[in-house]
């Protein structure tokens, strides 16, 4: 009889920011359930030291945003990078996982392999969409890619990059069929009303050129349907004020409801959206709200991106599908009037079809990605349960 204790596995994990937090922490929770021996170092968030990440550095050290930002601090970045690769050299672990943070995580990926560790990068970089030649990288670095999308893992099976596509931990979260009536209730939002969401980005450059066209599409949708109740959650107080004075400025009486944080509540409850490219569009869709898609960058950077840009769409409901199935409203075409055209076609229909689209890609990612993930690492080490 064989009284041994399994061996102790060993992981390092390197996240930069809130959203890498949280699958940090997915993935070490369903990694313990299946095999509870296990040691996680690195550098984590809150929520994975929760789950017993020994943090080496915190995560706040790589949560940088903006050029200025990042050259101030890049001499501490990178002082933190090679301690670490020294330190996780000398510790061997049984595997090296990096979250997100491309820029950081995958030199620190390559020097890893190359000292013969094993190595795994958690949430694809956009290198389907723009500069594909890091594609090459990945692929020299990583060991096996883990992806949200399966259009991802389409990509990485063209260039033969090791990849397994674990579906998107946002999908697992929002119901397949979420409850408005509960949501509104929850915001106390009038049961009958026609309900527009405004999302107009979470960043600085995105509020300001934004705000003005979504709130001038709102005041001439309003014209149509005057009983238009009017929600715009916004991601921190910062982003409050800015959008209030553009507000002041630009439609000083027009009734608004505020709100912090709170965009999925917020979508879940409305009956459309207009909103900024991004994240939030697949999540908005996963909310199962009808949207229009607006955006708006300086022209020279939008003159760049279209060159860069290999993607026939912009908004990630449109690319898992394949095909236009909300509008996209990019630059000289976001204007008040194409915002609202489009709105009130959606506030006036049932969208059936539409949410039908929307249930049937929700499905297509809804795969447990916690557990996906942990399965992923497992098959790597060779470890079957």
């Amino acid at each position: 009889m064989n009284n041994q204790s399994p061996r102790l596995l060993t992981i390092a994990i390197v996240v930069g920011e809130t959203s890498g937090d949280i699958l940090g922490a997915g993935l070490m929770s369903a990694l313990k359930q299946r095999y509870p021996h296990i040691r996680f170092v690195g550098i984590a968030g809150p929520k994975m030291q929760a789950e017993g990440c020994e943090a080496w550095y915190q995560m706040d050290e790589l949560s940088v945003m903006g050029i200025v930002e990042v050259l101030g601090k890049l001499r501490r970045i990178l002082s933190i990078r090679k301690a670490l690769t020294t330190r996780i050299k000398a510790l061997k672990p049984d595997l090296f996982m990096g979250i997100d943070a491309p820029d950081f995580n995958l030199s620190l990926e390559g020097k890893l392999k190359q000292a013969g560790i094993k190595t795994m990068h958690y949430v694809s970089p956009s290198v389907w969409a723009w500069k594909q030649k890091r594609v090459f990288k990945i692929k020299r670095n990583t060991d096996l890619m883990l992806t949200f999308l399966p259009f991802e893992k389409a990509f990485y099976d063209k260039y033969d990059v090791p990849c397994w596509f674990i579906g998107h931990k946002m999908a697992d979260d929002i119901a397949l069929s979420p409850d408005k009536a509960q949501m509104r209730a929850k915001l106390s939002i009038p049961a009958d009303a026609k309900v527009l969401s405004l999302l107009p980005g979470s960043r600085h450059a995105e509020v300001s050129l934004l705000s003005e066209p979504f709130l001038q599409a709102a005041q001439l949708v309003q014209q149509s349907i005057s009983s238009l109740y009017i929600v715009v959650p916004l991601a921190n107080a910062k982003r409050r004020q800015e959008f209030l004075q553009i507000k002041a400025q630009v439609a000083p009486d027009l009734q608004v409801t505020l709100l912090d944080g709170q965009a999925r509540e917020a979508m879940i409850a409305s009956d459309a959206a207009i909103l900024a490219s991004g994240t939030v569009a697949l999540e908005c869709m996963l909310a199962k709200c009808p949207m229009v898609v607006g955006y708006k960058m300086k022209s020279f950077t939008f003159w760049l991106a279209k060159k860069l840009v290999k993607t026939p769409y912009v908004s990630l409901p449109n690319i898992l599908a394949g095909k236009e199935i909300v509008a996209e409203l990019l630059q000289d075409e976001c204007t008040p009037a194409n915002l609202a055209e489009r709105i009130v076609t959606l506030l006036n229909d049932d969208n059936a079809a539409l949410k039908e689209t929307f249930l049937s890609l929700h499905q297509q990612i809804r795969c447990n990605a916690d557990a996906q993930a942990a399965e992923a690492v497992l098959t790597m080490l060779g470890i079957s349960l």
